[in-house]
């Protein structure tokens, strides 16, 4: 993306993320489910209108979490709250679950980032078996679910909370990790503004060199790289999981005009954007 390619005002109201999850209930998902799209729902930088914790019970991958890139494998725990940044590269062979949790006040539940190592068996077998007894009152649809799906998530929070608390606090960022941090809170809060990567960094306090420098560093992508997944992903999402108008959705995501939002999808997606509507599935749309 470029500063061509978006108008460059500040004050446009955010974008929120489209969702995958069609309602506002409690779900559970395995990590297979969340990408019947394509892969690249999880592995393009992007943001959430809901909490999610991921329980990775096999296999291994890179995670990008709130600006840092890290690996993750097997008995990882790692929770994100709605309007983190997020993306996760997964192996052939991964496997786990997803837990959804809407962003309604409902369940409490911590506000930063969390990924969690386990080596007990205990606190392990626990969190499966938490996950299994969502599982169950989803499938078996008995009445008084959504307060049962409230009560077990709840549950689920005060084990997630407990095992913070037992880990520590996470070591003390870097200079660089702090900037990124900083920078992902902004962007989750301003990509679809149009804003140029010079207001970033003047909102940093620091040069575009040194922005692009930093994130670089801690999670492999530029500045400009990861202002443009986020883009690619919401618009993409927008595409498939709504029938808004194109011209509407140029608009929203900070696009000078539609012919510039068409240039943009050529580029990223290789069809126009009403091409990437028409091949949407059914039940892609639904």
């Amino acid at each position: 993306m470029t500063a061509s390619d978006l108008t460059q005002t500040s004050t446009a109201t955010p974008t929120a993320p489209v969702s995958a999850v069609n309602d506002n209930q409690i779900r559970i998902m395995t990590l297979a489910q969340m990408t019947h799209s394509g892969t690249w729902q999880l592995e393009q930088l992007h943001l959430r209108d809901h909490h999610l914790l991921l329980w990775i019970t096999r296999g291994q991958g890179r995670l990008l979490l709130h600006g840092l890139r890290r690996g993750f494998g097997a008995h990882n725990a790692i929770f994100i709250p709605a309007g983190k940044l997020l993306a996760i590269e997964t192996g052939r062979h991964i496997q786990g679950q997803a837990l959804i949790i809407p962003n309604d006040g409902r369940v409490l539940l911590p506000d930063r980032t969390q990924q969690l190592r386990l080596q007990d068996g205990l606190a392990q077998a626990e969190l499966t078996g938490l996950l299994e007894d969502l599982r169950r009152e989803i499938h078996e649809n008995r009445t008084y679910l959504t307060e049962s799906l409230t009560a077990i998530a709840s549950l689920v929070s005060i084990w997630l909370r407990r095992q913070m608390q037992l880990h520590g606090a996470p070591p003390r960022a870097s200079s660089a990790e702090r900037i990124v941090r900083r920078f992902a809170d902004i962007l989750a809060e301003t990509y679809s503004s149009g804003r140029p990567m010079q207001d970033y960094a003047r909102d940093l306090d620091i040069t575009p060199t040194h922005l692009t420098r930093v994130c670089r560093q801690s999670s492999g992508l530029t500045a400009a790289d990861m202002l443009s997944q986020v883009v690619q992903h919401q618009a993409r999402m927008m595409l498939i999981k709504t029938s808004i108008p194109i011209n509407e959705i140029a608009d929203s995501l900070g696009f000078g005009s539609a012919a510039y939002f068409t240039r943009f999808s050529q580029q990223h997606f290789g069809a126009s954007p009403s091409q990437v509507r028409k091949a949407a599935s059914p039940r892609d749309i639904a």
